[in-house]
C-alpha cells in the first residue's frame, strides 16, 4: 500500500461494503470524504472520529504534542459540535522514557481542559515494533443537539464555498519550524512562515462558522491539501464544485516556502484549513464571525449541480500523492535531524 490515506477506489472495494451490523442508530457511517461518523443517542447525537496519534518530535516535544492533540480533535469539530470527550491509545516504543510521556500527556491534559474535553477512556503501553511519530491512535467525540449537527454530506447546489487560512498551512508551518534555521530565506519570510504553525488547529474555525450561520458541510484540508479537500467534499455530498484560485486567502510566507521546496501549495497538506459550504444568505455572517476571532477566510466559489470539481475553469482530481512528507524527508537528509527542544 502507498503511504497515507486510502483513495476512494480502495475504500469502495475493501471497506464500504464491510461495515458490520446494520444498526438504526447510526446516522452517518463511514463515507469517503467524510471526516466523522454520527450515532443517535437518546435525544442527542454523538459525532466521533478516529485518527493516528502522531507526535513529530522534530518539532520539539511540547509543540509536537500540541499538534498531535489538535489532529485528534479536529475531525470531530467539523461536525459543528463542541468536542466533549476523548479516548487515547498510546502504543509507545519500549525506549520511551517516563519524562517524554509525561510531557506529551501534560499537553494533552492542558489542551483538553481549555476546550472542555474530558478523557473518558484509553490505553497506554510500550510495545516492540512501534516508533515515533505514529505511536497509537485516538478518538474524539462530540455530544450535542441534532439541530447543531453539520453533516459532511449536506452541501447542495447553490451553496457558496468558504475556506479558512488557505493552502499549504501545515506544510509551511512544519517545514519552517523544523528546518527554518538552515534555509536560505530572508528572516522576515521565515518569521511569517513559522507563524503558520500557530494556525494548524481547525477547531475554532469549524465551531465559529457553524455557530454563526447556515453551514451545510465542512471538510479539512489535510493530506493532498486544498485540491483533495475540494474533491472529498464534493464526493461526500455528491455534488460539483467551482472555485477561483485567486479568491483563496494565502498566509504570509506560504508561497515563498513552497517555492523554496519546489512544492505545489494546492496539493500540499494544510491541516488547519477548513473548506465549508454555506447557504448564500449566511456567507457574510460566517465571514464576519471568522474575522472577529482573527481567522483569515474568504468566499472562493460555489456548489454546482454537476459532478466535476473545477478550479479556474479546469477540472481537478484528487492528487496522486501529497508532496509534503517526501519534501520533509529530503530536508531531513540534507539538513540533518534538528536538535529536539
Amino acid at each position: 500500500m502507498e503511504p497515507g490515506k486510502v483513495d476512494r477506489a480502495f475504500f469502495d472495494e475493501y471497506i464500504g461494503s464491510r461495515l458490520g451490523a446494520d444498526r438504526d442508530d447510526v446516522r452517518l457511517g463511514p463515507t469517503h470524504g467524510a471526516d466523522f461518523g454520527v450515532i443517535d443517542v437518546g435525544g442527542h447525537v454523538l459525532a466521533l472520529a478516529t485518527d493516528p496519534l502522531f507526535v513529530l518530535r522534530d518539532l520539539g516535544l511540547e509543540r509536537a504534542a500540541w499538534f498531535a492533540f489538535h489532529i485528534v480533535v479536529s475531525d470531530v469539530a467539523l461536525s459543528g459540535i463542541q468536542p466533549t470527550h476523548l479516548s487515547v491509545d498510546f502504543n509507545l516504543p519500549p525506549s520511551t522514557d517516563e519524562e517524554t510521556f509525561a510531557t506529551i500527556w501534560s499537553v494533552f491534559d492542558r489542551e483538553a481542559r481549555d476546550l472542555g474535553i474530558s478523557v473518558a477512556t484509553g490505553h497506554t503501553g510500550a510495545y516492540a515494533g512501534t516508533a515515533f511519530p505514529t505511536i497509537g491512535g485516538a478518538t474524539g467525540l462530540a455530544v450535542g443537539r441534532p439541530e447543531d449537527l453539520v453533516l459532511p454530506t449536506g452541501a447542495s447546489a447553490g451553496d457558496r464555498l468558504v475556506v479558512t487560512k488557505g493552502p499549504a498551512v501545515e506544510t509551511t508551518g512544519v517545514l519552517s519550524t523544523v528546518f527554518g534555521d538552515a534555509l536560505d530565506l530572508p528572516a522576515s519570510t521565515l518569521d511569517a512562515a513559522r507563524a503558520r504553525f500557530d494556525e494548524l488547529s481547525p477547531v475554532e474555525d469549524a465551531l465559529t462558522a457553524a455557530a454563526a450561520g447556515p453551514v451545510t458541510a465542512m471538510h479539512d484540508a489535510t493530506e493532498g491539501g486544498i485540491d483533495n479537500a475540494l474533491v472529498e467534499l464534493a464526493s461526500a455530498s455528491d455534488v460539483g464544485l467551482a472555485v477561483e484560485r485567486e479568491r483563496f486567502p494565502i498566509g504570509d510566507g506560504v508561497l515563498e516556502l513552497c517555492e523554496y521546496f519546489d512544492l505545489d501549495p494546492w496539493v500540499s497538506s494544510s491541516e488547519g484549513s477548513v473548506l465549508m459550504a454555506v447557504k448564500p444568505s449566511g456567507v457574510d455572517t460566517v465571514l464576519d464571525a471568522l474575522d472577529a476571532v482573527g481567522i483569515r477566510a474568504a468566499e472562493v466559489g460555489r456548489v454546482t449541480g454537476g459532478d466535476d470539481v473545477v478550479a479556474n475553469g479546469t477540472a481537478i482530481e484528487a492528487p496522486d500523492r501529497d508532496p509534503f512528507w517526501p519534501a520533509y524527508e529530503r530536508a531531513r537528509q540534507r539538513y540533518g535531524a534538528p536538535e529536539r527542544r
